[in-house]
């Protein structure tokens, strides 16, 4: 028995760390290509560099000019950063009272939210551009409300499952020590949620981040975010500066691996506990 378990751990092992390479590979190779000549990367992607193919950093500082990314990373940080912040605090104070209050309102604005994520971003991209540039959201500022109404039917769905595993006596004893709903929240309940503030913020910023087409249809290159900064680098006909290309996907995608690096232990405990039931 003990000889077949170790035999399944095995290739389970060999299983996952397969699964790992073939999710790291693509990232090794936009690291290595960024460091060759933009002709050698066509001829061969999968070699490393070497005295005639290195590149040096002119990949990188081609694509930093070519485009304006100290701008667009500067854009990106602004949207992500206050589109998260508003996520986290509208949607957890959301879920509590959704928990607490059990209304059939509550229960009713909860199933909407639910609603929500399964409705697909294609169906409604059109009619929602035309209404933020009517209603004048077609700014950095106007994109995280809309942030906001897209990431807040998971958090939502996350937030309520971890409130129902809230003692409400906890709540009860910090009523009859004078405090109120606010103070409740923000001092009781929400440092409890952290587990999954921390799992919430993590998968918005990354989906904020990485995020191309909501953007671009709301305000395209006026205010350009760090995805459609990397569509600068297509030339005419369809050309590609491939070196700077690389250059500038590892640049665009370092902030967001060390911050999931760093807050990657919370990831499965927040998920986990928002699946409690109650």
């Amino acid at each position: 028995m003990e000889k077949r378990s170790s035999l399944l751990n095995i290739l389970l092992s060999a299983i996952l760390l397969l699964l790992a390479a073939v999710f790291i590979a693509p990232v090794l190779i936009v690291l290595i290509n960024s460091f060759k000549t933009k002709f050698s990367i066509s001829q061969t992607p999968f070699v490393l560099p070497n005295a005639d193919t290195f590149a040096g950093l002119e990949n990188y500082i081609t694509g930093i000019n070519d485009t304006g990314l100290l701008g667009a990373i500067g854009w990106s940080v602004f949207v992500t950063v206050l589109s998260v912040g508003a996520i986290v605090l509208f949607t957890s104070m959301a879920a509590w009272y959704i928990v607490r209050s059990g209304s059939r309102f509550a229960k009713a604005t909860y199933y909407m939210f639910v609603f929500s994520m399964i409705v697909p971003f294609q169906m409604v991209m059109f009619t929602l551009s035309k209404l933020a540039n009517t209603l004048g959201l077609d700014t950095p500022l106007g994109l995280v409300f809309i942030y906001l109404g897209f990431g807040a039917g998971l958090s939502v769905f996350m937030f309520v499952g971890f409130t129902k595993s809230i003692p409400l006596s906890i709540e009860e004893a910090a009523t009859i020590d004078g405090a109120g709903p606010l103070q409740i929240f923000f001092h009781v309940v929400f440092p409890i949620l952290k587990p999954t503030t921390v799992t919430v913020a993590i998968l918005n910023a990354m989906w904020i981040w990485n995020d191309y087409l909501l953007p671009y249809l709301i305000i395209g290159t006026d205010y350009k975010t760090l995805p459609i900064a990397v569509q600068y680098l297509k030339g005419g006909y369809g050309s590609v500066d491939m070196g700077a290309l690389m250059a500038v996907l590892v640049l665009s995608i370092i902030p967001v691996v060390v911050f999931y690096l760093f807050s990657q232990k919370y990831i499965i405990r927040g998920v986990a506990a928002g699946a409690v039931k109650g």
